[in-house]
């Protein structure tokens, strides 16, 4: 081979995929937008501690979906039905931290059970029943994007409109209550809004999968700032980089794209985490 079929075969392959990126341009869409509102509400579900409560909601939003999809309704409708009530049975009935994960626990498993009947059941495609654990994000079609970029710009709109009183409720509660903060509607609309994010991202990558993109960027985030702007920055920045660089990853091999998703959230993490150790020694050395 000379130099010019070594040209040929490089340009034939950009060619080639950025064929394939116009192809899937809507799931990056899709994965830039989720990355980045699962990284801002990411950060809410660090500090209030609700890391447990995201798988769940997912739960709960697989049985939805599952339900949908037997029944011969819309999945994106089932999944926020059951995610919405996953979210507010949590909210009202897990009040506080020891009763919230008591309630998770009992959700988690009924949701599950639910869903693998309902899937069971189902008749049709098996990569539909698969989709509902693993995600179809590479599959995104214009109904879907719509649905999702509406419904993540409510949350964010909402998200941005509670901001403070949430963050005072999240960080110091009692505090909160005792100036006069609404806690009881902060904290529900709050999982409402993020039954909203986890029921667009478990049709999206998958009840399985979900918590790459809620929980991971705000963990690693918060591994290496604290600050009021650069915490919620950096965790969105974090989410976006790690579903869409997974997609463009997925592009070039031969699998699925929620293991290169999962990784990339999973080595972000790994390296904030040593960033931010290295912090903390020239930090007590100093």
């Amino acid at each position: 081979m000379n130099w010019s079929d070594i040209g040929d075969a490089m340009f034939g392959g950009i060619a080639d995929y950025g064929a394939i990126l116009a192809l899937v341009s809507n799931s990056i869409w899709a994965g830039a937008v989720l990355g980045l509102v699962g990284g801002l509400i990411g950060v809410f579900i660090m500090q209030r501690d609700m890391a447990f409560a995201v798988h769940g909601i997912s739960e709960l939003s697989f049985a939805g979906a599952a339900a949908a999809l037997l029944l011969g309704f819309d999945v994106v409708t089932g999944s926020i039905v059951g995610s919405l009530i996953a979210a507010a049975l949590i909210g009202i009935l897990g009040a506080r931290a020891r009763d919230r994960n008591s309630i998770i626990g009992v959700l988690m498993p009924f949701g599950l059970g639910l869903g693998i009947l309902f899937l069971s059941l189902y008749n049709g495609r098996s990569a539909n029943r698969f989709s509902l654990l693993t995600g179809q994000i590479v599959s995104v079609q214009n109904a879907q994007l719509g649905w999702l970029i509406a419904i993540s710009a409510f949350v964010l709109i909402a998200l941005l409109l509670i901001w403070r009183p949430l963050s005072f409720d999240s960080l110091d509660p009692q505090s909160a209550a005792a100036r006069g903060v609404p806690t009881v509607p902060v904290s529900l609309g709050f999982m409402l809004l993020l039954g909203l994010v986890v029921a667009v991202a478990v049709h999206i990558i998958g009840a399985l999968l979900v918590m790459a993109l809620l929980v991971t960027p705000a963990a690693a985030a918060a591994r290496i700032t604290t600050g009021k702007l650069a915490l919620p920055l950096l965790s969105a920045l974090f989410g976006l980089v790690a579903a869409v660089g997974g997609i463009l990853l997925a592009v070039m091999g031969t699998l699925p794209v929620s293991p290169y998703i999962t990784t990339l959230s999973f080595l972000i993490y790994v390296v904030c985490r040593i960033a931010g150790s290295r912090q903390g020694r020239v930090a007590r050395v100093r």
